[in-house]
């Protein structure tokens, strides 16, 4: 039995705006599995299957396998992805309508903090303007959109720890853009009571990413028999949060109807060095070599994001310590990597 804040999610169409990405896909392997109905809307055309060879990134034929591995996935448990640009009002608009989803969770994003500031234009594009579309879609059903956002919102971290109600202050263009998009979303709330839930996750790693994130290049060199660069000393921390914890506690935004106008961090609640990130890597890579260099002047000083408020409101209960989550990663990796 349900209890008097939750919501019967079984049946309920779930609307992925971006969500052929990293996270999306995850996320509507995970919704399926709870019976709920996910729908992907993606270009595939940012850091995805159309971009891929363009782009000019490392280890292109390993980036491929595993952006076909993950639409293999996705057909397999027959979920429906429709390939369509988000940022084009009158093609989402129709998409949008035909699918009429209880749930609009949204993705679309360039989901790298290097990228971004490299290139502003497109990050805003891609962020923001599927945003809007998103929220004048959303306005005229009053449907729940969740919204994905970051810890770079926070920017320097002032203290061990930050909660939902510290000041936001971003330094780069990926968390300015992120903490424009929230402040969106709040307005279209307050002028078309549209219910909202922002979510902030933290250092994300896990199966199928490319999105080049710290966890996955350490892996990536290691199994090439390269260097591992660290940027800065090793002792800066981060609030790694495995891919699964991070789909617990979106499914239960959804889930839960004390989401609704709410903001939470939704990472594992601990920050760890990148030197032990690094110890980690090596008891399953021995012979690594790791390097040191000079810090990036636009990544802020984090540490861990206060999780007490998503386990008291979502009763969100993070599972995988970066020993449990990072091993787990690693081991898929080795074996994707050998079976290429």
């Amino acid at each position: 039995m349900l209890s008097k804040n939750s919501m019967d999610i079984q049946n309920k169409k779930i609307l992925l705006v971006g969500g052929g990405g990293f996270i999306g896909h995850n996320l509507a392997l995970y919704l399926k599995e709870k019976n709920a109905i996910p729908f992907i809307v993606d270009s595939l055309s940012v850091n995805n299957l159309y971009s891929i060879d363009k782009e000019e990134v490392k280890n292109k034929k390993l980036y491929s396998s595993i952006l076909n591995n993950r639409i293999e996935i996705l057909e397999k448990k027959k979920i429906k992805s429709i390939i369509k640009d988000a940022r084009n009002h009158e093609d989402v608009f129709e998409v949008y309508q035909e699918i009429d989803p209880d749930i609009i969770i949204h993705l679309a994003a360039v989901s790298h903090a290097n990228k971004s500031n490299k290139d502003p234009h497109n990050t805003f594009d891609n962020s923001l303007r599927t945003l809007e579309n998103t929220l004048d879609f959303a306005r005229q059903k009053k449907i729940h959109v969740i919204y994905l956002s970051s810890s770079m919102v926070y920017g320097n971290f002032d203290g061990k720890e930050v909660n939902e109600d510290t000041a936001c202050n971003p330094i780069g263009v990926y968390g300015t853009l992120k903490l424009s998009g929230e402040l969106i979303v709040k307005a279209y709330s307050n002028v078309f009571d549209i219910p909202y839930t922002i979510i902030r996750p933290s250092a994300l790693y896990g199966e199928r990413c490319v999105s080049r994130r710290v966890g996955q290049i350490f892996i990536e060199n290691a199994i090439q028999n390269l260097n591992i660069e660290i940027n800065g000393s090793g002792d800066e921390k981060l609030d790694f949060t495995y891919i699964d914890d991070l789909l617990q506690g979106i499914y239960k935004a959804c889930l839960n109807k004390n989401s609704i106008n709410q903001i939470f961090n939704v990472t594992y609640g601990n920050s760890r060095k990148l030197n032990e990130l690094a110890e980690l890597l090596k008891s399953e890579f021995p012979k690594v070599n790791i390097n040191y260099s000079g810090k990036d002047k636009f990544m802020p000083e984090r540490g861990t994001l206060d999780v007490s408020k998503a386990k008291k409101l979502l009763d969100y209960s993070p599972q995988f310590n970066l020993e449990k989550g990072y091993i787990k990663y690693i081991k898929w990796y080795k074996n994707f990597w050998k079976n290429l």
